[in-house]
């Protein structure tokens, strides 16, 4: 079954690295396990192709009934598990997603769909759906996942954010203003974009904390240890509490979106179409805070005032 497994996710993904990647196992281990599936068929199933690999012409003939089987063993396997656990439903989203918004909002779903317990799985890798036995994965990317029901949710954006312990009593008035902060990097959501928007001819910063999973720079950010470039969807009950506030103005929007996504014929049974319309009312009770702050953050315009309703407009202008 391993070689099976092994076999079925190189010939999909047509790549060793990925598949070792898939199955949280070693190149030298897929490679292993494919020698001997090729051995005890007698059959030469994938041939090296450049940088890369082929499947043969009987590679793929065996890919496509691997595949089959192995769709209908997820098939079977769900739904003996939904017999004993009607209430489970599986959900997979990315480790960021499933800290920042979803596992704080699990008692208000609970409340809202009591008949319904969400089993939740946070990776990084693409989860094959019929494989994994999962019914909905919360996707961030660009909506295209051939095979799979595809909805939009909800798009994102971003901007600075900091603690305000960092900021103190001199917040930023203006975006040249944060070269006084150091400013937390994410190798996946750079820094560029922004300082363009902002009318920065800064280059990318090169130093400086990095950190792979956008949830740690966000919680590098509460700590006041810098300023974060950070998704709006990852910060908002952070900006709702005051833990982070807001720096400037300027937003840029970010080139993925939220997606909803399932196997066709899961997307209207009562379970999952729950959880799709329950989404799509926390994404928009969002939109709330992020408006507020995106005020807060907004120069008042400029005109005539006595100094003590100067100092007051200083004061509201204040992220």
């Amino acid at each position: 079954m391993q070689a099976l497994r092994a076999f079925e996710a190189t010939a999909r993904l047509r790549s060793l690295t990925r598949a070792a990647g898939e199955l949280s196992v070693t190149h030298g281990a897929i490679s292993h396990q494919l020698k001997a599936l090729e051995a005890e068929l007698g059959v030469r199933l994938i041939e090296r192709s450049g940088r890369g690999i082929r499947l043969t012409d009987e590679g793929e003939r065996f890919a496509a009934r691997v595949r089959v089987a192995f769709d209908e063993l997820g098939a079977a396997v769900r739904e003996a598990a939904d017999r004993a656990n009607p209430r489970r439903l599986r959900v997979t989203t990315t480790p960021s997603f499933a800290a920042r918004w979803l596992l704080p909002r699990l008692q208000r779903f609970g409340s809202a769909q009591p008949g319904i317990d969400l089993d939740v799985s946070a990776t990084m890798q693409l989860v094959d759906l019929a494989r994994e036995n999962i019914d909905v994965a919360i996707r961030y990317g660009f909506g295209h996942w051939p095979g799979l029901h595809a909805e939009y949710l909800h798009d994102d954006a971003f901007f600075p954010v900091a603690s305000p312990r960092l900021v103190g009593a001199r917040p930023p008035k203006v975006p040249a203003d944060l070269a006084r902060f150091p400013l937390l990097r994410n190798e996946d959501e750079p820094w560029k974009p922004w300082f363009d928007a902002a009318g920065l001819d800064w280059p990318e910063p090169a130093r400086g904390p990095g950190f792979e999973d956008a949830a740690f720079l966000v919680q590098t950010a509460i700590a006041g240890q810098g300023v974060a470039l950070a998704r709006a969807s990852l910060v908002v009950d952070d900006l709702r509490t005051g833990a982070l506030v807001r720096l400037t103005d300027v937003v840029v929007a970010t080139p993925r979106s939220y997606y909803f996504v399932c196997q066709p014929r899961d997307a209207d049974t009562p379970k999952v179409a729950a959880l799709r319309a329950w989404l799509r009312d926390e994404f928009a009770r969002d939109d709330a805070p992020i408006s507020a702050a995106s005020a807060s953050a907004r120069p008042s315009p400029s005109r005539p005032r006595s100094p003590s309703r100067s100092r007051r407009r200083r004061a509201a202008s204040r992220p």
